[in-house]
């Protein structure tokens, strides 16, 4: 897969691995990249890592795994609902693919428990 913009060899080469789920689309986003797949915000990649969306139906995955949850400030305590992927599946096609999928299925999920939200106007 030949990427339209000039990504780096890591950004392209998770963008291929994931492509068999759809179209792949990375994004630029406040110095690292987020990896959109149909649209839904499904990974990101900082410092050439990539951590994929874990919510309740992936979390036992990643924690089996041993893998932590990203953590976009090193001297605060926040955190994202963005785990890193195991070193065991970013050599492995078929577990990317698997574990990408199932990190999609995060982000709709998560995407329809916002949908409903009202804004509140001051």
């Amino acid at each position: 897969m030949k990427l339209n913009h000039r990504y780096d060899d890591f950004v392209e080469h998770v963008c291929e691995l994931l492509g068999p789920l759809g179209t792949i689309r990375p994004k630029r986003m406040f110095g690292g990249w987020c990896i959109y797949v149909d649209e839904m915000p499904t990974g990101l990649i900082q410092d050439d890592t990539l951590w994929f969306k874990v919510d309740e139906g992936n979390r036992a995955d990643y924690e089996a795994a041993g893998t932590g949850q990203f953590k976009p400030f090193p001297d605060k305590e926040m955190v994202m609902s963005y785990w890193q992927v195991p070193e065991s599946v970013m050599d492995d096609r078929r577990a990317m693919v698997d574990w990408g999928r199932k990190a999609y299925e995060a982000a709709v999920r998560s995407a329809g428990k916002t949908k409903g939200r009202r804004v509140r106007r001051r």
